[in-house]
């Protein structure tokens, strides 16, 4: 029996099998689904948001706060300001003031605006609200500037049955260049500009100037987190270029052009922060056959605007 025993236990038991999976994993994935499909896929994301904007989802408009009121001192940008069409509340001139071809000009420009209060001040009172400045007996007051917030941009974009064309500045803080900036995507049927909270030049009587009175009609919104802003709108299905000296791809070669897009500008000496560089999808560079380091954040943008504006037409 002891014998009978021994043979036995040299004999194999019952077996698990695979259930199939060795057999199906020889089989393959099959075929690659499309790009739309792809979870994650850029054109997969901008598929989604196209969905939710035919059944009508868009967000909801929620503005990003607004700026403290500006003072413009002095006769010359007095004038300059309200021919440039800086938004103004109030007008204040000294009383007794010398009556030259400025001050003259600036009352014609207040009475053909209309809306803009005139009012006529003693010298001490004018010398109090500017902190003691030059005034040269004229002061213009800006009223603060309301800022959009981001995703009011893209829901003005769908609501035109559009892609997203946007313009985000990172580390960007002469105004001159946001005005720049807000023109160019106003030039070429862009919709809106994103600056962040902090460290970031604003919608100041500056910026206004250089915009050339399209910042009426092309919105700046405000990001607390301009990272953060980027990565919701990837997730809404739109591309993030950021432009760079060493971008891996050239603006001209770059198809996501023609699509839902967010253009990001860094400054001009230090070109993009860490983050935004890192959460963008790609990063582009502008050839410059003529040997200059880099260019200002109103002519990059202006380049890329107008590559984008090309594609779509």
């Amino acid at each position: 029996m002891a014998a009978n025993n021994r043979r036995m236990s040299g004999k194999k038991g019952a077996q698990v099998g695979s259930g199939g999976k060795r057999r199906r994993g020889l089989e393959g994935k099959g075929p690659t689904p499309p790009a739309e499909m792809r979870k994650g896929h850029a054109k997969q994301r901008a598929a989604a948001a196209k969905t939710r904007r035919a059944q009508g989802r868009t967000p909801q408009r929620r503005g990003g706060g607004k700026s403290p009121s500006e003072m413009v001192v002095g006769r010359n940008p007095v004038v300059e300001a309200l021919r440039g069409g800086v938004p103004a509340s109030t007008l204040y001139v000294q009383q007794f003031i010398d009556n030259d071809e400025r001050v003259r000009e600036a009352l014609q420009l207040v009475a053909e605006r209309g809306g803009i209060n005139l009012m006529e001040a003693p010298r001490p009172e004018l010398d109090r609200m500017t902190g003691g400045l030059n005034h040269q007996g004229m002061v213009l007051q800006v009223p603060p500037y309301e800022y959009a917030h981001p995703e009011d941009l893209t829901a003005a974009a769908y609501d035109e049955g559009e892609d997203p064309l946007i313009v985000a500045l990172d580390g960007v803080t002469d105004p001159r260049n946001l005005g720049a900036v807000v023109r160019s995507v106003s030039a070429f049927g862009g919709h809106g500009v994103v600056v962040p909270e902090r460290r970031s030049a604003g919608m100041t009587a500056g910026a206004w100037k250089t915009s050339a009175g399209t910042a009426a009609r092309t919105p700046v919104a405000r990001a607390t987190n301009l990272t953060r802003v980027l990565e919701a709108y990837k997730k809404a299905g739109i591309t993030v270029v950021g432009l760079a000296a060493d971008g891996e791809a050239e603006v001209g070669d770059l198809e996501a052009l023609g699509g839902p897009l967010v253009i990001v500008v860094g400054s001009e000496g230090k070109g993009l922060s860490r983050l935004v560089g890192e959460t963008c999808d790609v990063r582009v560079r502008i050839p410059m056959p003529g040997g200059a380091e880099s260019l200002n954040a109103g002519v990059a943008a202006g380049i890329v605007l107008y590559e984008a504006a090309r594609r779509r037409s």
